[in-house]
């Protein structure tokens, strides 16, 4: 189980607001970095996302742990990895807040289960999984059957492309 991860942003405490307000949860400040804040679903597990200022890097500290820095913030702000959610706000509500803030969002299918898509920022992609849509990812994760769904999961064909 993943019980926190990080995100950076340009303006974190807006980003904070609204994603602690999309996982039923709140939002507080991060001491560790300045400008900072976590976004906490307050469920059992301790479910959270750090949310950090654009740029803001980790690095390996020793024994102390975790350090943060700065870097200037190069490329288009797009990144590689994204992750997805299940919370307990309704998908009426994660449209309404994302619309609200301005960021791109899409119900999309995901072979056997749907997701909402939020480009945070119009960044940064965190899918998700209102409870319908959480029963849905979780019927077709289940250890006995994850292997043998995703080997046959196909990517939909765009309109007006051809296959070999």
């Amino acid at each position: 189980m993943i019980h926190h991860l990080s995100i950076a942003v340009h303006d974190p405490a807006r980003v904070a607001a609204a994603l602690a307000e999309l996982i039923g949860g709140a939002s507080v400040a991060f001491p560790p970095n300045p400008g900072s804040y976590w976004a906490l679903q307050r469920d059992p597990h301790g479910t959270g996302i750090e949310i950090y200022p654009a740029g803001t890097t980790l690095r390996p500290d020793g024994d102390r742990g975790v350090a943060f820095a700065s870097e200037p913030q190069r490329g288009s702000g797009f990144v590689g990895h994204h992750f997805a959610i299940s919370v307990p706000t309704s998908k009426e509500e994660v449209v309404t807040i994302a619309a609200r803030e301005g960021w791109e969002y899409h119900e999309c299918m995901r072979g056997g289960f749907h997701v909402i898509e939020v480009w945070v920022e119009n960044e940064i992609l965190i899918e998700f999984l209102p409870p319908e849509f959480a029963a849905e990812y979780l019927a077709v994760t289940q250890p006995e059957r994850v292997v043998e769904h995703m080997a046959s999961v196909r990517r939909p064909q765009a309109p007006g492309s051809q296959t070999d």
